[in-house]
């Protein structure tokens, strides 16, 4: 027996009446939906079909981590996205996720990461001679490209071929679009299967795997050993000794590329465009990094102990969250505050609403990064950047090390002017930043 607590409905008629406003930027929609309605709600998006939507944490928690043994990824992930990336870590479920969790953490705990951060440190430093001063510019585009080419050279240092390297960025991010699509249109599924359009990109991923399988294969032949991720990756055996098949291992690659490089350069242009409005937090980090600098020659010690540059980071991903939804179907019926969910729920937590929830957070739409000057344990139960529990993302420090790499490195070099009033926003499958034009003004030496 359940109880009979109602939630709140949105109807199917209001869902097709802003369905093109939702399919430009979902966010108002939802945030007047919550306000209206609270901080569960289901919004009917066919005669049969409807989505919970939640800003609630305590209900966050309670799936993510309590019973989060009952709640898998939607098909979203396990079914829409698989056909572009394969069935890797972001995409598997049950046994197999445990599995390949349990044999892909050592590769990114902080230890092994050390060896990747000089590296890191170098190819930023690289791209950022793409940056022109005293101009406007689009910064975005540049981002973009260095969290790509991190992401390259740390998992395969100099085996990949620019030509290669650019062709997998365009499948990517061309594949990412076209899920988009997927997702906004459903009613457009017939004709993405009829006109090609769908089996473009399925062909694309394919070209994509094709690639990779030539690195890896060059790679195992050479007998040579990088210490980069791919040579981890390769390392890693199961608990019966084997290692991963070569088709497993180009999936893991292939979510390592979508996720890694685009989560990454959303943050960074976010946090830029933050600084730019607020030039003291940029003389702070300036300080910080300076200081570091001349105290420590060890890279590890100087990203370890950027305290200023990770509360900006942590100010930036909780205003502007790249993974700003995450999605859950229940196993079987559950209750939570009176509320009962039958079997197959799909539930949507809004990690942008809850991370600017006016009772959690004190002056919500202000940008404070004083707020995590304990750090972002102290809101454990209310922030969640990486996600929470068991299926937190894995590279969650590859990120942040990096972050914090590309803006000391950048605010020592440059200082950061803006004319826009707003940071504008597109949400696609990751919170993407729009418009972000800014100016760079050499430091003087």
């Amino acid at each position: 027996m359940h109880s009979k607590k109602d939630i709140p409905t949105v109807p199917l008629i209001k869902f097709i009446k802003h369905s093109l406003e939702i399919l430009k930027n979902p966010l108002p929609f939802h945030h007047r939906n919550f306000n209206d309605k609270g901080d569960v709600f289901r919004l009917k998006i066919g005669f049969n079909n409807a989505v919970f939507f939640v800003r609630d944490t305590a209900f966050a928690q309670y799936v993510l981590q309590k019973n989060q043994k009952n709640y898998v990824k939607s098909k979203i992930q396990t079914e829409d996205l698989v056909k572009y990336v394969g069935e890797g870590l972001l995409t598997s479920e049950g046994e197999k996720w445990k599995k390949q969790r349990k044999m892909m953490q050592p590769a990114f705990h902080k230890k092994q990461l050390e060896n990747l951060l000089v590296g890191m440190q170098d190819t930023i430093i690289s791209e950022y001679k793409n940056i022109e001063t005293d101009k406007t510019i689009d910064l975005f585009p540049i981002l973009n490209d260095l969290a790509f080419q991190t992401v390259v050279k740390s998992l395969f240092t100099k085996a990949a071929k620019g030509k290669d390297m650019e062709k997998l960025q365009f499948i990517t991010e061309a594949n990412q679009r076209m899920l988009v699509k997927e997702l906004r249109q459903p009613y457009l599924a017939w004709w993405f299967k009829i006109s090609g359009t769908l089996q473009k990109h399925i062909n694309l991923s394919k070209e994509a795997r094709t690639i990779l399988k030539g690195i890896v294969d060059e790679r195992k032949s050479s007998g040579k050993n990088y210490g980069d991720l791919l040579d981890m990756l390769l390392e890693t055996k199961y608990d019966d000794g084997k290692g991963m098949s070569e088709e497993q291992l180009i999936d893991e690659i292939l979510i390592i590329f979508t996720a890694g490089h685009e989560t990454t350069s959303n943050a960074l242009t976010f946090t830029f465009q933050l600084l730019a409005k607020h030039p003291e937090w940029q003389d702070k980090i300036y300080k910080e990094w300076q200081n570091l600098s001349r105290n420590n020659s060890d890279l590890m010690t100087r990203v370890s102990t950027s305290k200023v540059c990770q509360q900006v980071l942590e100010e930036s991903m909780r205003l502007y969250p790249p993974a700003y939804f995450i999605d859950r179907v229940n196993i079987t019926d559950d209750d939570f505050n009176g509320m009962h969910f039958e079997a197959g729920s799909n539930l949507l937590f809004s990690v942008y609403e809850m991370h600017r929830h006016p009772d959690l957070w004190e002056q919500p739409n202000a940008f404070l990064p004083e707020r995590f000057n304990e750090g972002g344990r102290k809101f454990s139960s209310q922030y969640f950047p990486f996600g929470a529990g068991p299926r937190k993302c894995i590279g969650n420090n590859f990120a942040m090390f990096e972050m914090i790499i590309a803006i000391s490195e950048l605010v020592s070099k440059y200082k950061i002017h803006s004319s826009f009033d707003s940071i504008e926003i597109t949400p696609l499958i990751t919170l993407k930043p729009k418009n972000a034009f800014l100016e760079f003004e050499e430091r003087s030496k």
